[in-house]
């Protein structure tokens, strides 16, 4: 099958590269040409694991194309829509801007019966905007298909995804023969799309557009309620003398609850989670349901406040004030195994100790780059040996492995004070008190309190 994905940033270009080694033939459009010419090379423009190889693949085969004219995209019989729908700049709803502008950039070249298919993240009612901009065109077909990818494990999500989900017009009783029960329309071009996956076993579920537009944003929204709730939990912790990472373990073996997502600390960032919660209490405010509007309000809220909360524990651990102590950061980016810094927690905490009159240096593995363009006052170290010179505090924001492999013993070498601050809560605290380290997380006040003792 020959298809177009439009708009190459993390999803357009894991879902081109995923479809390619499917076998069918993709090329990918984008307006940007050094972002288009570089996976042309076989070359990701960011980090995610696997993906070059993919790409290379992709190249190798001949099966996977890039370009900036959306006119190589005209013999296409699927078109799946990736461009970005980020925060607006005024208000906390989702900018479709580059959803339309793409979508009407590439309707004068859209063969006789070709299928649109978006998969960015929208708010409910978007399918009926993007009906407008094709209404010239009623032999076009349109569906949503969701995308349920995770940052740092992208492709395998592409490859061996929990579900499928197709919206289409109608939803499930017009997506397949009364009689026969053969697929229809969407339905059948999307099953050709992913035969491999269905073949696997992968589940499909069918639904009506505005579910489909929900879905996603309902998902991560339930997703940020559980960190959210643990790090309100953490806070209570910390009150009481409990300790958060043994209660998120006991409430993770209940089947109800589960583990995941259930670990207390920074909380979360990036480029979904933080602006999809703004989007969904948005929508809800528009519909006039008020509890998921203020239920996304405070998650937002607490998620936000453990920013202030760790900065308020760094100046606790620094006897009170931050000026002119020398602080290193451990992580930039706002989750391990990317290198994407949209909303980090770690630059914003690094960024605030700064403003207090820290001097603040920041270490990570793929990050620094892109981060130092971005945050001038702080100090930036692609290595951690170097970072962690004469650091009189130290803080862990960014959980990659690296990290949580460090020996306490010659780390503690390379500092002046050997005082942690594991914001992630993902160090083996009793072997780092062992080597002499203070170390604080967010919701253990508990074990730092028996340390104290011993």
């Amino acid at each position: 099958m020959k298809i177009s994905v439009i708009g190459c940033g993390y999803l357009g270009a894991v879902h081109a590269a995923t479809l390619a080694s499917m076998g069918h033939t993709v090329v990918g459009i984008d307006v940007d040409p050094g972002k288009v010419a570089q996976l042309a090379r076989g070359a990701a423009p960011f980090h995610e694991p696997g993906l070059d190889e993919l790409l290379e693949h992709g190249r190798a085969t001949g099966r996977l194309h890039f370009s900036t004219d959306p006119a190589d995209a005209g013999d296409a019989q699927v078109h799946f829509l990736c461009v970005g729908t980020p925060q607006d700049k005024t208000s906390d709803a989702a900018d479709l801007s580059f959803l339309v502008s793409a979508a009407a950039a590439l309707l004068p070249h859209l063969a006789a019966g070709a299928v649109v298919v978006g998969k960015s993240t929208v708010p409910v009612g978007t399918v009926d905007m993007l009906q407008d901009v094709l209404a010239a065109r009623p032999d076009v077909l349109l569906g949503w298909n969701p995308e349920f990818l995770r940052q740092g494990t992208a492709v395998k999500d592409s490859l061996v995804p929990d579900r499928l989900v197709y919206g289409v017009d109608g939803g499930r009783a017009a997506a397949f023969h009364p009689a026969t029960g053969a697929p229809l329309g969407v339905t059948a071009a999307l099953d050709g799309v992913y035969e491999p996956l269905l073949a696997a076993g992968i589940p499909r579920l069918v639904c009506n557009f505005a579910t489909a537009e929900l879905i996603k944003s309902a998902a991560n929204a339930y997703l940020a309620t559980k960190v959210s709730f643990i790090n309100a939990v953490g806070g209570l912790c910390d009150a009481a003398g409990a300790d958060v990472t043994e209660l998120s373990e006991a409430m993770g073996l209940d089947p109800r609850i589960g583990g995941r997502y259930l670990h207390a600390g920074l909380g979360f960032g990036g480029g979904c989670l933080p602006k999809d919660i703004r989007s969904f209490r948005t929508q809800a405010a528009t519909l006039g349901v008020p509890a998921v509007e203020d239920w996304m309000r405070l998650v937002d809220a607490v998620n936000l406040g453990q920013r202030e909360r760790t900065v308020r524990l760094a100046a606790e651990l620094c006897g009170g004030a931050l000026a002119g102590r020398s602080i290193t950061v451990l992580g930039a980016s706002f989750k391990p195994d990317t290198d994407d810094i949209r909303d980090s927690p770690a630059l914003d905490v690094a960024d605030r100790l700064a403003a207090a009159g820290a001097h603040v240096t920041v270490t990570d593995p793929k990050a620094v780059n892109l981060a130092w363009r971005r945050y001038p006052r702080l100090r930036f170290e692609s290595s951690a040996a170097r970072a962690l010179q004469d650091a009189e505090l130290v803080l862990l924001l960014t959980e990659w492995d690296e990290y949580r492999q460090l020996c306490p013993a010659s780390t503690g070498q390379q500092v002046r004070r050997r005082v942690v601050l594991d914001a992630r809560n993902v160090l083996d605290a009793a072997a780092w008190q062992e080597q002499g380290w203070v170390v604080r997380g967010l919701g253990t006040a508990a074990g730092a309190l028996a340390a104290a003792a011993h």
